[in-house]
Parts: C-alpha cells; structure tokens; sequence
C-alpha cells in the first residue's frame, strides 16, 4: 500500500484487506514462518506511516472500520510469533495451559477494547458504500444515492461477457490448477479470485479488481492446455515404447534391487564413493503412475485432435482480441459528453447538445449565476460552463443533494421557495424525449423522490408518484402529484407542441413510449432561457421577486442576527431613515413619478 495508490484510488481498501487475510489463511493452513512475518509487518508499518500523509485520509487508517482487519492480523501475526518463542522455552504442558488462558484473555481484551472505541467513537463504523458490499438491500433503504449511482448497481451476465469475453469460462479452469497445485502464492491468487468475484457481482464498478486475476487465471489456464495439446508425442527410439514416467520408475527399481546387493556395488570402477539410491515414497509411486496414464492417455488422443483442438484455441483468443479491439475503440473511449447515433443507412449522427448549452452558459450568464441541476452534471456544468452549481459528483452533502431533489419533487411554488433560499439563477434539465435518450432526467426521478424522502420524510412521499395500481406513468392516467412537479414542467414545457414522429400526436415521448398528460400548461416563476438543438439540455433562468432592487454582488449584505444591539447613534439614524422613507411614500404623487425606490429603500431599511 504506496502512497501513490492511496493518494490515487479509494480502491485501495481491497488491497490492505486482501493482503491481511491471505496472511490470516496462511495461519489456519499451519504455512506460518518468518518470512511471511518480516514480509507483513513491513508492508503494514510503512504502509500505514506513509498513508497519513495523504491530507484527506489523515488518520483514517487507524480510525475506520475499513482498516481494522490489518491492525488485527498485525497483533494476530505477533502473537503468534511469540507464543512459538514461549514454545521453545517451556514445557509441552505449561505450554497448553499458558496458551488457552492467553488466547482467552487476549480476544476478550481485543474485543472489548474494539467495542468500546466504536461506541465511543473513536473508531468510526463502516461507511454506507462498504457495508452495502455485505448487506446488499442496505443502500437502497437508508442511503438512495448510494443506490442511484450506475456504478453501485449488480453486475448482470451481459456485463461479464462483455468486459471479459472467451476469459470468463476459462479462469475457472486457471483456478482449478492452482487448486491441484498449491503453495503460499497460489492461495494469494485463489482468495483474490473469489473475493472478486463476489464483489464484481455486487457492484458493477469493482469490475474493475475482477479483471487482473481473470486474465492471471486465464493465462495459467492456456498455458496448461498448450502444454498438453502442443506437446510432441513421438517416443524415443532409444528408449523403446515405455514411456518417460515408466522408464524412470523401472530404472529406479533396478537401482533399488542393485542396492540390496550389500556394500559390493557401493563403489564404482573409478573407485569413488557411491550414493546410496533412493527409495521411492508412496507420494512419488502415484505420481509415477499418473504421469504414466497421463502420458498414455495423451498418446491415445493422436495428431488429429490435438490439433484441433489447438486451433479451435487459437480461434477463441483471435476472435478475444478483435472484441477488447472494438470495446476499447467503441465502448470506453467515446466520450461521455458527446453522443453518437446511426441512420438505418449505417451514417453516423454526433449530438454535441451538452458542450453547446455548457458553451451558452459560459458566454451568455453572469460570472457568479448559480445553476441548480442534479449532481450527475455538476462537473461537467463547473468545468466547461465554468460556474458554480449546487450539487456535484462528489455527493459527500447527502442533505443538499437531497433539497435539491425535494425541489424538483415538488410544485412550482414551493420549488420556487426553495430555490430562493437557495438564491439560484438558473435550472437546467436533461431531457430526451424528442430524440429517445434514456438516460434523461425523467429516468432518473425516482431517484430524487427516494433520496429527497429520507431527508424530508413529511413533505416527500414517493407513492404519491405512483398510479393507483402502482405505475410510474407520464401519460393522461399518471399521477396528479408528477403531473405537476417542477421536472415534469421543466422538461415537458412547450413539448406539447412538438410533434416528434408523423403518426404520432403532439407530445409524443419516444423515450417512454406513450403521449404527456400535462401539454398545455405555463410557468409563472420560472422562463425558458435556452433549449438546444435536440431538446436535450433545456435551461430556465429563475424569476427575480417582484419589488426588490437586485444589489451588485459586492454590495449585498448580511442579515445581522436580532440579538447584537446596535449603538445609540446607529439606531436614531435608522430610526430617522425609517421616518423620512415613510413620509417621502405618503407623499402626493405625481404624474409619471414612480413610488418602487421608496418601497425598496423602505424594506431595504427595514431588513437591515
């Protein structure tokens, strides 16, 4: 564990818990010695000094939940050590008794002590993202946005084959080997493997450890069965038809019959002294007799299937390497901010939307404008429009992004409320109703309704949502609470109007299918500031409040708190301000004058 790997990938809490339970393995295996000792406890010192010097980890490796089973097997590991040092030095049965009333009262300690710092704090719990790794529901109840992140979902079977092709049926067979042969490295892999595996299946994004090992294992795989199929089978013409394993043996039985001679054969001509021969184990005879069958059993297959077989092998990793060609070139790197469709005639269509409203933001809105989007877009709103928006990708204020989606959730007005609290600028939605982009914001409403509920349980509720019978509908027969929520109206505005194929009626949405419910309605609080090309980026600009003078931003000024008392010389001049604002607005008015400075200066005295 470098520091660059902590610096570099949150990922990097696999690696120092894999590492601490391949050593922990080893342990129950009885595969203990000093090498592994010298080995771990080096890893976990240097590892853990150099990784509180990352600034946003700090003492997070002492500290969380997450760290912990390196800390435990580094004591477990030293216990260890010293209890087979007090083995050397006592007797086999003070050792029994010194070994159980050790053993006791170390876990006892070791777990009361753990329970104690994480009641008290000290320690902090698993965080939401790692404990949904073991209780796979937990997310989805008490943390939505956890759940509502792409690359937090289960992996399906596509995915598999998509990402590791031909390799995913041979890994398999690689562990399978390393099974048949194990030693302390090959345990390493096998645990990697499996943890892996499991963890790639509950989450799409931890595909990304499931690639190494698959492609280690694959290759052991291959390699066995070249080995085997490429092998040439022709035998010896100077050692007759036996094969290989069955001449050794015969040769070592002669050696052992020419051994029970006496001392006669034990020097050779030259006079040297000769070593007695070994004698064979039961272990080595039934290795001899597979190699023997083996070798048999090879000779049986002939040239022709080995040879098919050999090149039905080479088919399998040409047709590999022309699918990572096109996944690679096609799949991951096509940006994400610039989509690509086909005609029927096989043209191919760029949609460019999101880097022309990005540019329209930058060019054609304020240098401080605030814009309210869902977090999905905030990076790409702050590094290419260049402005400041309310929720990113970093999704570390769950209570933010959760007000942001209860505005979205609910009507015009009280979205507009929220969004003076806010003091936001602009919206921005994304919607593919016209074009059949499914990965809109329409899509993704649930989503806000769900986290927005477990922030604001008493003004969200996500079955208002639903059809009486339980259906998320955009249609005539959806629900009256969607049917009026800022989303819908931000992202169906004036698309009524829009007739999107020609057998199709006004407002038809090609994404969902089906023809809106609500086409013909306005906004009062909010106006269509820019649309583009395809409808897919809509950008609304926020109402300023009626009967307020907009201050620069240098000039604003905050509200100070009821309770700082103000000096005798300030309160008679706002007293006389106040005095002379009143008067100037009873004053008769006269024609063409206009009586709003006075109300503003008024309310503008009144809240300082």
């Amino acid at each position: 564990m470098g520091r660059g790997e902590v610096s570099a990938w949150g990922g990097y809490v696999f690696i120092i818990n894999l590492i601490p339970l391949h050593v922990f393995v080893l342990l129950l295996m009885g595969r203990f010695s000093w090498r592994i000792y010298v080995a771990y406890s080096t890893f976990f010192i240097l590892g853990l000094i150099l990784s509180m010097q990352v600034p946003f980890v700090g003492f997070q490796p002492i500290r969380t939940s997450e760290h912990m089973a390196s800390v435990g097997v580094f004591g477990l590991l030293n216990a260890y050590g010293a209890l087979l040092f007090i083995q050397s030095l006592v007797s086999k049965r003070h050792f029994r008794y010194f070994f159980f009333f050790t053993l006791s009262a170390v876990t006892a300690f070791g777990f009361s002590a753990i329970v104690l710092l994480t009641y008290l704090g000290w320690i902090a719990p698993w965080s939401g993202r790692f404990y949904s790794l073991w209780d796979t529901g937990y997310a989805k109840i008490h943390i939505p946005i956890i759940s509502s992140v792409s690359e937090h979902q289960p992996t399906t079977w596509v995915s598999f084959f998509f990402d590791l092709h031909v390799l995913i049926t041979m890994f398999p067979v690689g562990a399978w080997y390393c099974m048949k042969n194990i030693n302390e490295e090959r345990v390493f892999i096998l645990l990697y493997a499996i943890t892996a595996v499991y963890f790639a299946g509950v989450m799409i994004r931890l595909m990304l450890t499931l690639t190494p090992v698959v492609c280690m294992l694959a290759g052991i795989a291959f390699s066995y069965t070249y080995e085997r199929y490429l092998r040439d089978s022709v035998p010896d013409k100077s050692a007759g038809l036996l094969p290989a394993a069955t001449r050794q043996k015969s040769s070592t039985i002669v050696a052992s019959d020419d051994s029970n001679g006496g001392n006669k054969n034990m020097y050779d001509k030259a006079g040297k002294l000769r070593k007695p021969p070994k004698i064979e184990s039961a272990e080595a005879k039934e290795q001899a007799a597979a190699a023997a069958a083996a070798a048999t059993e090879e000779q049986d297959l002939g040239i022709n299937v080995k040879s098919i077989v050999s090149i039905v092998l080479v088919m399998l990793l040409l047709m590999f390497a022309i699918h990572c060609t096109w996944v690679t070139s096609n799949a991951y790197s096509s940006p994400s901010v610039v989509l690509a469709s086909y005609h029927s005639d096989g043209s191919r269509i760029i949609l460019d939307d999101f880097r022309e409203a990005y540019y329209w933001l930058r060019q054609n809105t304020p240098d401080k404008a605030r814009i309210m989007s869902w977090w999905d877009y905030g990076y790409q709103i702050a590094g290419m429009g260049n402005r400041t928006t309310l929720v990113d990708n970093n999704t570390w204020n769950n209570s933010h992004i959760a007000l942001v989606g209860k505005a979205m959730s609910s009507t015009e007005e009280k979205a507009y409320e929220i969004m003076q609290d806010l003091d936001v600028d602009y919206v921005l939605v994304i919607f593919g109703g016209l074009i059949g982009y499914s990965g809109d914001d329409i899509n993704k409403f649930l989503w806000m309704v769900r986290i927005a509920q477990g922030e604001h349980p008493k003004d969200i509720h996500e079955s208002d949502y639903f059809t009486v019978d339980g259906d998320f509908r955009v249609d005539s027969g959806g629900s009256k609470t969607l049917l009026n929520c800022l989303m819908y109206k931000l992202s169906y505005y004036r698309f009524g109007e829009v007739q999107t194929e020609l057998r199709t009626p006004p407002g038809f949405d090609r994404t969902r299918g089906t023809e809106i419910g609500n086409k013909h309605f306005a906004l009062n609080y909010m106006e269509e500031a820019y649309t583009t090309e395809n409808w897919l980026v809509r950008i609304y600009k926020v109402k300023k409040p009626e009967n307020r003078v907009m201050l620069k931003y240098a000039q604003r000024k905050v509200k100070r708190p009821s309770h700082i008392r103000y000096g005798k010389v300030s309160q008679l001049l706002c007293l006389w301000d106040i005095i002379i604002s009143k008067c100037i607005s009873e004053w008769p008015k006269r024609k063409g004058s206009n009586k709003e400075p006075a109300k503003s200066r008024l309310r503008e005295t009144a809240e300082f």
